[in-house]
């Protein structure tokens, strides 16, 4: 049976979820009244369709299957799943998600790409059906990562978000249902620490923006791509595990190696983490980058899924 993903703003997010949708044999239909927004969003697809006929196409995958439409109540009827991708400003998102909800089929979810904010405060709206108004926040390149934290607010039940994890599946995504809601989710709060203390290490002259993301991709990056934090340090325990980690390096926790707080974006630090920034690309354009790691990012799934914890028979983990 056809699936239908209806795509809401079509920037690099949205656009993201229209490759995933298309690979995975959808159609889609978006509203973007931006000018240029479909020749935009068909470039885009182009771009990307090399790297997902790579990683595996569903039957009946076409670009084709593509349709924009003139507004927002044409782009959501029929559909089963609303992606809603708006710039990152709350009370837009409110309005938005109040006319999807008002127009959409009561069975249809309306996932948000937000990446901060509570789904409580997005539901606060909508008047017809405000507990399929989730949180559903994925990871750029959309249509290659496959994580997206699902977070019910206040009117969530939990057949919605079950509804919700059985569509974003059906993606080919690994949904991350969050226990309870926060700012921030998880991934974007643990992104956000280590991004605040590569400022300081930037601004401090302690490394140059190329040195921090050197420590990152041959040391750390390496082991996170497979086990995360809390296995690597499971590990770092030797025969105890964890338990002896926590003993004996539990007490640097203590120690002042981190400044959890921004640093302030003075002009300085601003030119030293672009001037650093475009010496890392060497005159790359983004399109070229963004293939290079399409490229990347195809041959580490296709080996970290041998790893997975269902390629080990350890059903029902994440």
């Amino acid at each position: 049976m056809s699936r239908q993903l209806s795509v809401i703003g079509t920037g690099v997010i949205g656009n993201g979820w229209i490759a995933r949708a298309l690979a995975r044999g959808w159609d889609v239909v978006a509203f973007d009244p931006a000018e240029g927004a479909e020749a935009r969003t068909r470039a885009f697809v182009d771009n990307a369709w090399p790297s997902l006929e790579k990683l595996g196409l569903a039957e009946g995958a076409d670009p084709a299957r593509l349709t924009f439409v003139d507004s927002l109540e044409a782009a959501v009827a029929g559909a089963d799943l609303i992606q809603e991708n708006v710039p990152e400003r709350l009370e837009l998102k409110r309005e938005i998600l109040a006319a999807l909800d008002a127009a959409a089929a009561p069975g249809a979810i309306i996932g948000s790409s937000t990446s901060g904010f509570k789904p409580s405060d997005l539901q606060r709206d909508c008047a017809k059906a405000p507990g399929r108004v989730i949180v559903a926040h994925p990871f750029n390149p959309v249509y290659l990562l496959p994580l997206v934290e699902l977070v019910g607010g206040e009117a969530t039940v939990p057949a919605e978000l079950d509804t919700a994890r059985d569509l974003y599946q059906a993606l080919a995504m690994r949904p991350l249902v969050v226990r309870r809601e926060i700012e921030g989710h998880i991934a974007d709060r643990l992104m956000e620490a280590l991004w605040r203390e590569a400022l300081h290490l930037v601004n401090d002259g302690v490394a140059t923006t190329e040195e921090v993301d050197a420590a990152v991709v041959y040391g750390c990056g390496l082991r996170w791509s497979l086990m995360g934090t809390f296995l690597t340090f499971h590990l770092a325990g030797g025969e105890q595990g964890m338990r002896h980690m926590l003993e004996q390096f539990g007490p640097a926790l203590k120690l002042p190696w981190t400044k959890l707080e921004a640093p302030e974006l003075t002009d300085e630090l601003i030119d030293k983490v672009v001037e650093g920034c475009e010496f890392q690309a060497a005159d790359r354009p983004v399109a070229e980058l963004d293939r290079r790691r399409d490229a990347f990012l195809v041959e580490l799934l296709d080996l970290v899924q041998k790893y997975w914890p269902e390629a080990e028979g350890l059903e029902g983990r994440i």
